[in-house]
């Protein structure tokens, strides 16, 4: 049967999804299944990984179906996803020891209060980019290990094994065969040395984690294993390409050059800025990180995130209950001709870059008598473009030049007056693609080139069609009011 069809896995925050894409990269079919968010303490944030896989395996056989599509088609998978959560479980059986802890839970704040305290972040970021912050996998894994000591000596002995959700998804899709994770999702740990592209034996050593619990690093591209013992999907198929979500979509983007830039809305906003191989330390609180490595090349890129971006709108739907599904938000904000004044700072998880504010927490500043639930949903939707725009500025500081265009993705680009406010907000052209699944469309590159159905990233990006370009507009915006407003709302969170 002739293989016709890349398989993305997208193991995302609130759902797993399954896009099948054909060799020339459209859309053929998708399957989506959410799963639960576990909340045990305020501020902290789990997912139980048995229904993560079989969110997976239900997404996968609703694609297939939907598409009407023989699974012996497929002719490889790819695989992004959320990138710090952190998942443990036994090597024999791969039954989870312990629910994933989400990159969002903010547990271990106290862990790295005491690692900045011992004057360690310096060397941690020159080692691996990355500010200490409970955003990243490894102080997790210290508190795991720390706090449940059943599974320190599990640890200890062998038995366990760690992975983000990439390495979780690959050893099920292997049968445990593979236990292994890309460049991309290394990079993310706060474990990984990104100059020398190994395990950094010294931080490991200062966490006290065992090395062998971590899986091991390989390019994004390229063979990692096959499927096999699944009763969805046959024997053999290889995956063959893996990404990090924000650096697939950069990848999905085309952004293959150096100063090319992408923003993606999703639970939170991502925006990275491919550095090609330069190592880009940042001044102004944003993250080093590896974009990718096709054979022995490596990609740098320089990152800002921010936590709470569509969370926000979800917010508004299911805690406010002012709408009734997402896509409604766009229709009440446009209702009023602007915020009124109203200003959100969706701190829900403390804040990101470039500010990296720990307990920060959420506010509504600005509220009159006047104030509407309408003033409201249009000060969240500006909150996401106001957000990215402080890591704009700061990763133009950083990179010592402008940003010319700005690709975007998720599923609030498809907000329009989200897209035109950040373009003026931001000065900057705003370019939408006409397929926003850019995230899983990196996945589907990545394995094609890993199995060679392209050759290179030039075939590539003759491949990439705008659906809409949002240039600076909004001109009866003032803009000076609405950024010294959201800077002194920033200064209360």
């Amino acid at each position: 049967m002739e293989k016709k069809y890349i398989l993305s896995i997208d193991q995302g925050t609130t759902s797993s999804r399954a896009i099948i894409f054909d060799t020339n990269f459209n859309i053929v079919s998708i399957g989506q299944k959410e799963f639960n968010q576990i909340y045990p303490k305020p501020g902290w944030v789990e997912h139980n990984p048995d229904e993560i896989w079989e969110s997976i395996r239900v997404s996968v056989l609703e694609a297939l179906a939907n598409g009407k599509i023989d699974s012996k088609e497929i002719a490889a998978i790819g695989i992004t996803n959320q990138r710090e959560t952190s998942f443990f479980w036994e090597k024999e059986g791969l039954k989870p020891v312990y629910n994933a802890i989400v990159w969002q839970c903010r547990r271990s704040s106290d862990i790295c209060n005491r690692l900045i305290k011992q004057g360690l972040e310096d060397r941690i970021k020159k080692k691996t980019g990355l500010v200490v912050d409970p955003y990243f996998s490894s102080t997790k894994i210290i508190w795991l290990l720390k706090n449940i000591p059943e599974i320190r000596v599990l640890a200890e002995k062998g038995k366990i094994v760690f992975g983000t959700s990439d390495t979780f998804v690959l050893s099920r899709l292997t049968s445990g065969d593979i236990h292994a994770t890309d460049v991309s999702n290394a990079s993310r740990t706060m474990l990984f040395n990104i100059r020398d592209l190994s395990w950094d034996t010294e931080i490991l050593k200062l966490f006290k984690i065992p090395a062998a619990i971590l899986p091991k690093v390989m390019p994004s591209a390229g063979v990692f294993g096959y499927t096999k013992g699944l009763d969805f999907l046959p024997d053999g198929i290889p995956i063959s390409g893996i990404a990090g979500d924000q650096q697939a979509a950069l990848f999905g983007q085309c952004c293959f050059d150096e100063g090319e830039a992408k923003i993606t809305y999703g639970t939170g906003a991502f925006l990275l800025t491919n550095t090609g191989d330069k190592i880009k330390a940042s001044r102004y609180g944003l993250l080093t990180t590896i974009a990718w490595q096709i054979g022995d090349r490596v990609t740098y890129a320089i990152e800002g995130s921010v936590f709470i971006a569509g969370a926000v709108i979800q917010w508004l739907r299911d805690g406010l209950k002012i709408i009734k599904s997402s896509k409604d938000v766009e229709k009440l904000a446009d209702s009023v001709p602007d915020s009124g004044g109203v200003v959100v700072v969706p701190a829900f998880v403390g804040l990101g870059a470039p500010h990296w504010k720990k307990e920060a927490k959420g506010l509504i500043w600005g509220i009159t008598r006047g104030t509407s639930d309408a003033h409201i949903a249009k000060a969240s939707i500006e909150s996401i473009a106001l957000q990215s725009n402080d890591i704009i500025e700061a990763m133009e500081k950083d990179m010592g030049k402008k940003i010319k265009n700005l690709k975007v993705d998720g599923g609030a680009a498809k907000n329009d007056y989200l897209l035109s406010f950040q373009a003026t907000i931001s000065n900057k052209k705003v370019i939408r693609p006409q397929i926003t699944e850019t995230t899983a469309m990196g996945a589907a590159m990545l394995s094609a080139l890993g199995v060679g159905l392209v050759k290179d990233t030039k075939t590539l990006k003759k491949r990439f069609k705008v659906d809409k370009e949002f240039t600076p507009s909004l001109k009866s915006l003032p803009i000076k009011e609405i950024k010294y407003r959201w800077q002194e709302a920033l200064r209360r969170v």
